[in-house]
């Protein structure tokens, strides 16, 4: 099977390249070739640092665990959560199927399945891919919207719920399909439209979570807030008792045109599948070379590990960082998102600080890396004591939330630890 896609940026009009696709019975190939009139435009741009900008198709080697596709291309497509729900549904789909009389063979579901699964008016960034119909796909289901509004998410929440019991129906992914499969992440989570009309997402509690981890999550996202961090919009509605996570789409400007998107794997050019070990000072050096503003996007990377020390966040992974393009392959640090104290997890930080200070989070690896961040001294004590002043309201934020005192407790051992006093210390004068 061979496909042949045309890739678009946003809205423009004119296709920036071509995707092949071919698929010899268990063997699949994707290349990407940029198309002759991008690369004659005056604002042509790379898309990222793996696909120069040359005439000819582009191959890209498919890595163990990794993506069929060159990054970019893979920062739109469907894991954890999303894959599920597009398995479940097309398992249930063929069951219908069979049940109606259809006896022949079942189609298996390719790469290219999952990539066009996702609903174009939701995928993440500014990708569109049209299909030889001239269609974008996913496209929408006549007479449905693939973005619920926040009034249901009642509706979400009871068919993500089945979803992860097993227990869903053919109409529970009906509905889900388009809503479920934009996003990446191993937690249920959904596209909804905001009370604004804008997109946002609506992270649900897990039928496996032992505390309360979209609190948690929200709680963690307003103090990065006040530590002066630039994070995602989040907000906590209840929806007939069930805590939803609420939080706006950074990838869309306020009038809803979309922003190219890259995660730091990509920008950094590596495989995040891959064994080797990943340093935020390779961040640092990413930035040096594409970055719109050089030094105000280090300093804000800094804020953040020490932001992810003082609350035990260490999920911190290569894909829990990104980038929206600013201008002519020039990128800006996105909004911190997904953003979690983990308190029964060891204090080790999935993306080390530097290759020399090894997994530990801890203050001591913060401090030795601010000549390499170019920040001074005072400064970087005056950024600690801004994070630090932010993370010790954790408790008041919590009940300011709406948390009781036991919700709280579950989360206190990803609040008070050693490095909190650590932080005090290389803070005073």
């Amino acid at each position: 099977m061979k496909r042949t896609l045309q890739v678009f940026l946003g809205d423009d009009p004119r296709p920036l390249g071509t995707l092949h696709y071919d698929q010899s019975g268990t063997r699949e190939h994707a290349a990407f070739a940029y198309d002759p009139a991008w690369l004659a435009a005056a604002g042509c741009f790379p898309l990222e640092p793996n696909l120069p900008l040359v005439s000819g198709t582009q191959f890209h080697r498919k890595a163990p665990d990794g993506s069929l596709f060159h990054a970019i291309i893979a920062d739109t497509e469907p894991d954890g959560w999303a894959r599920r729900v597009i398995l479940r549904d097309h398992a249930k789909r063929r069951q219908e199927a069979r049940r109606s009389g259809d006896t022949g063979p079942t189609p298996q579901l390719t790469t290219i399945d999952f990539l066009l699964a996702v609903d174009d008016a939701s995928r993440v960034g500014a990708l569109r891919f049209r299909d030889e119909t001239g269609t974008f796909q996913r496209a929408g289901e006549p007479g449905r919207s693939t973005t619920p509004p926040l009034l249901e998410l009642r509706h979400l929440a009871s068919a993500t719920r089945a979803v992860e019991t097993e227990t869903e129906t053919a109409a529970d992914l009906t509905y889900l399909r388009g809503r479920a499969t934009s996003l990446g992440g191993l937690r249920p989570k959904c596209t909804v439209i905001d009370a604004d009309g804008t997109l946002a997402i609506g992270k649900f509690p897990s039928t496996q979570d032992t505390r309360a981890v979209t609190k948690g999550e929200v709680l963690a996202m307003q103090l990065a807030r006040q530590a002066g961090i630039h994070a995602a919009q989040t907000r906590l509605v209840d929806s007939d008792g069930v805590p939803v996570a609420i939080v706006r789409r950074f990838d869309r400007t306020p009038d809803g045109k979309r922003i190219l998107y890259a995660s730091a794997a990509t920008l950094l050019g590596v495989e995040s599948a891959a064994p080797e070990e990943h340093h935020y000072t390779e961040i640092v050096d990413a930035l040096r070379v594409h970055g719109a503003d050089v030094q105000a996007d280090i300093e804000e990377l800094w804020r953040r590990i020490a932001f992810s020390i003082l609350i035990t966040n260490v999920d911190d992974h290569l894909h829990n960082h990104g980038f929206l393009h600013a201008d002519r392959g020039l990128w800006r640090l996105a909004p911190a998102f997904d953003i979690n104290p983990f308190p029964d997890r060891i204090r080790e930080l999935k993306t080390w600080v530097s290759p020399d200070t090894g997994p530990e989070a801890n203050i001591d690896a913060l401090m030795s890396v601010t000549p390499y961040f170019r920040i001074p001294n005072r400064r970087a004590k005056t950024i600690l004591r801004e994070v630090e002043d932010a993370v010790a309201t954790w408790r008041d934020t919590g009940h300011k939330l709406g948390m009781t005192d036991r919700e709280l407790e579950a989360f206190a051992d990803a609040f008070e630890h050693p490095e909190r006093q650590a932080a005090q210390q290389a803070i005073r004068p």
